[in-house]
């Protein structure tokens, strides 16, 4: 197979350098645009596994057979398929023996990831840099988490705070505004990231849902004016667990579910006001922390 694929594909390039040169082999005519200069051998990567062949070169100008150019079928898939690896975190050098195991026994090289990759940058940012929807998000969760990376020209693996924004629109569905890759969660950091979503077009915020952090809640208030702040429950389950006895947490983690399991806003905040009572004599931390955060957490009881 490997042969018939070779032998096939060689005459194709034959064919071609013929028609862009206007004469075949040792052909005389009038109309011809160039002169033959010997052969370059050149490997093509096919699901045939590597095959060899030979380039015609041309004494005045280059040439270059089409089944070279980039994004050809055969390509797509094995780009696909290195992508993807990518994607995923897998190191080169198993990327290398993935390509290997693919037929292509010439494997790849570091430099070669790294060009078959580079769309994909182009697609993300295209995908972060797009405009937003004229219609609005009436809904904004805002969150962070922190992730391994490679920074500076040492590549020295260090801890990077990635922002990410997801949105709600106008038909309730959930879509994935805007991501961001900085040092840390400061104040300005957030400013600088609600702002850029704010220059997309982001318009119609009713309330920002998100955690108590100090920088971001902040940034909230400076950018988003006029929206009310939802503080994630999620999050301030967390902290008011912190303040009760590891024996207890089940009992106190389904009472809190119960309050949100709710439908209407008066007993919502009924039931918020029955847990943070019982828990008051034998936790008296619980019970202030719920009565500090109560219209902040249940800032949603006041949508539909």
């Amino acid at each position: 197979m490997p042969e018939i694929a070779r032998q096939g594909l060689q005459d194709l390039i034959e064919l071609e350098v013929a028609a862009f040169i206007g004469a075949d082999r040792h052909e005389r005519t009038g109309d011809r645009l160039g002169y033959r200069n010997g052969y370059r051998p050149r490997s093509l990567a096919t699901q045939a596994g590597d095959i060899d062949l030979q380039i015609p070169k041309l004494r005045n100008s280059g040439f270059l057979p089409s089944i070279f150019e980039p994004r050809r079928r055969v390509d797509q898939a094995f780009y696909g398929v290195v992508m993807e690896a990518y994607v995923g975190g897998i190191s080169t050098r198993k990327v290398d023996a993935l390509v290997a195991a693919l037929g292509v026994q010439s494997g790849i090289s570091k430099s070669k990831v790294s060009r078959i990759c580079a769309d994909i940058d182009v697609q993300v940012q295209a995908f972060l840099n797009r405009p937003l929807e004229e219609t609005g998000y009436a809904y904004v969760y805002l969150d962070a988490t922190y992730l391994h990376g490679r920074l500076g020209k040492a590549l020295q693996v260090c801890s990077r705070a990635v922002v990410v924004a997801m949105g709600v629109n106008a038909d309730g569905r959930r879509e994935l505004l805007g991501l961001q890759v900085g040092d840390s969660e400061s104040e300005s950091f957030w400013s600088e990231f609600i702002g850029s979503l704010k220059e997309r077009g982001l318009t119609g915020v009713k309330l920002v849902i998100s955690d108590a952090h100090v920088g971001l809640t902040k940034a909230i208030r400076r950018q988003l004016q006029g929206c009310a702040w939802q503080r994630c429950r999620v999050h301030f389950a967390r902290n008011l667990l912190q303040r009760v006895p590891k024996a207890h947490q089940g009992m106190v983690t389904a009472a809190l579910r119960s309050v949100f399991a709710q439908e209407d806003a008066s007993e919502i905040a009924s039931r918020w006001d029955d847990l943070a009572n019982s828990l008051a004599e034998r936790f008296p931390r619980a019970t202030g922390l719920m009565l500090e955060a109560k219209e902040d957490v249940l800032a949603f009881r006041h949508f539909p």
